[in-house]
């Protein structure tokens, strides 16, 4: 029988337990005689203290955003935001270890090469003389959290959350989404002091910590923090104009074919999630319906996924309804003690209900494969790995899409168009905290400024005119990524690159894309990210000419839908 996510027994792991596992494992490696004795001691060591606190501290976490009212939880999240880096510190030790052991040449060659690799970052991404700025960034950055989840906006007499309200961006009538956006541009005014506030403060934390640590900026520590080991910045740069040059032009077709559709002259900020005058298509039936669908959905894509979906239900491993106090985005997120992966979400009644669906399963479906079957310190990759398993997803889940929507094919015409009108987004972001922390101490005021140049660079289809506060550039501050994870969000784009080559591939041969696509979430972070997109027969987006052919492509399979 499976234990339901909300009945896993949560007990707080401390560090000073993970400090003695490590011991045991410091003390084991140094007495080791053999490779195998390293290889048993670190596999005790990934096994006990490391999988007991990386367990609590994902529960503690997941229960806090659930509720982030909720005072127990919230003074366990205290503990992890306070003691996460000293853990970080520990395994910083581990990784030296592993990386000075006289035995090193045999364990490169029984482990996958990435774990060397990943030693390797590992210490240029944390040292001992920033441990009170991770402490206090990471206090920072809860804060601002619970903030956003306290945020209530004002919608039709009622106070309703953000994630709420930002359905409504999608509603037939024009008007309603004016409406929506106004809504949410005064909300973010209400606390724009404490958004500014918290923002500087984690730039300014940021900063100090890569001067401690000897970098220029933060720029060159944040990409070690997020575990890059085969691209760099200069690659992201490439990348950023190669969207300018085949993407930008492709999109800004496409809006034009909607503003005519639409009968508009310019496409307002409450425009850009409508592709047709018709209205977007939204699910039918309720969540129990939805979820029912996705039963079907997946014992018929492949046995084996539908059965990961059926002790997923099971399990409740879903929690999709918005609701005061609740985190307002979405995640997935791993219980590895329990090999238990669980998903959040804020239903709104849009489409991207099922996009948010079909995309955190894609997640849920690698940490599966390597709950089962992978190296821990290998996992699901590093963050575009893990986007590419949930971005293809979405598409996989294309030939069902009849069983949620009245008009699959306007469902599939808006999710394609999504796709390729969110790379353009996507790099603005990326581009902004380049800017951000090349020059940290911008004021607020010049940052908003940034903003709105990178929108007339990427996105000159689109203006906000009229919408009071985000007019001003702040569009960026519901964007919690830019506050919580730096430099995350070109991850997005590179594996959306990657989901849109599959989904070419699906379409001419469905079968055996579904096979790839298997074969590649299941080898995990085992190989680094390009070598794992062209194991599965596809284009590195960073490959010369890679965009262009992507957008050829696709934008005929635009224009048949």
């Amino acid at each position: 029988m499976i234990t339901k996510v909300k009945d896993l027994p949560y007990k707080r792991a401390t560090v000073e337990e993970l400090a003695q596992a490590y011991g045991r494992f410091e003390e084991a490696v140094k007495a080791a005689t053999s490779a195998d004795q390293v290889l048993q001691a670190r596999k005790d060591f990934l096994e006990g203290g490391i999988c007991d606190f990386v367990t609590a501290s994902a529960l503690a976490q997941c229960r806090f955003t659930l509720d982030m009212n909720d005072e127990f939880y919230k003074q366990e999240q205290d503990y992890y935001d306070e003691n996460g880096p000293l853990a970080s510190n520990l395994m910083v030790k581990m990784a030296d270890l592993m990386l000075n052991s006289p035995y090193r040449a045999e364990l490169e060659k029984a482990l996958p090469a990435t774990v060397y690799l990943n030693y390797d970052i590992a210490k240029k991404a944390h040292s001992e003389a920033i441990i009170a700025d991770e402490q206090e960034e990471n206090a920072l950055v809860t804060e601002y959290s619970q903030l956003m989840s306290g945020i209530m906006l004002v919608w039709q007499g009622e106070k309703k959350p953000l994630s709420f309200v930002r359905g409504f961006l999608e509603d037939q009538d024009r008007s309603v989404r004016a409406a929506a956006a106004e809504a949410i541009g005064k909300g973010l005014e209400s606390v724009s002091d404490q958004l500014d506030k918290y923002y500087d403060d984690l730039v300014k934390v940021r900063d100090r910590m890569a001067k401690k640590m000897g970098y220029e900026n933060y720029i060159e520590l944040g990409y070690y923090r997020m575990g890059r080991i085969d691209y760099n910045k200069e690659m992201v740069e490439k990348f950023r104009a190669n969207v300018l040059e085949s993407i930008v032009p492709a999109v800004k077709a496409i809006k034009a074919g909607v503003a005519e559709k639409l009968g508009i002259d310019q496409i307002m900020i409450y425009d850009n999630d409508i592709v047709s005058a018709e209205g977007n298509p939204r699910p039918m039936g309720d969540k129990e319906q939805i979820f029912a669908a996705a039963r079907q959905m997946y014992n018929e894509m492949n046995p084996e996924i539908g059965a990961f979906m059926e002790a997923m239900q099971e399990a409740e491993a879903f929690d999709v309804e918005p609701r005061i106090g609740k985190w307002g985005g979405g995640y997935c997120t791993n219980f590895a003690r329990f090999k238990q992966p669980f998903i959040l979400a804020n239903f709104n009644g849009s489409s991207g209900d099922i996009d948010v669906m079909t995309h955190e399963f894609g997640h849920a479906w690698a940490m599966h494969k390597a709950n089962h079957q992978g190296d821990p310190e290998c996992d699901v990759g590093s963050m575009e790995t893990a986007e590419t398993h949930s971005m293809s997803m979405e598409f996989f889940s294309w030939p069902w899409m009849h069983l949620f929507f009245a008009d699959a094919k306007a469902y599939c015409r808006k999710h394609l168009s999504d796709a390729l009108t969110f790379i353009p987004y996507g790099v603005i972001v990326d581009e902004y905290q380049h800017r951000v922390y090349a020059q940290p101490d911008m004021t607020p005021a010049e940052r908003n400024q940034v903003w709105l140049e990178l929108e007339g660079k990427y996105r000159p289809y689109l203006s906000y005119q009229g919408i009071p506060y985000l007019e001003k550039g702040t569009r960026w501050q519901y964007q919690m990524h830019i506050y919580e994870s730096p430099f995350y969000y070109i991850d997005y784009c590179l594996a959306q690159v990657v989901a849109l080559e599959f989904l070419a591939a699906s379409m001419d041969n469905y079968e055996d894309a579904l096979a790839r696509y298997m074969e590649h979430a299941a080898r995990g972070g085992t190989y680094a990210f390009n070598t794992l997109v062209k194991l599965a027969g596809l284009a590195s987006p960073f490959e010369e000419g890679a965009l262009a052919k992507v957008i050829d492509n696709i934008m005929a399979k635009l224009n048949t839908l």
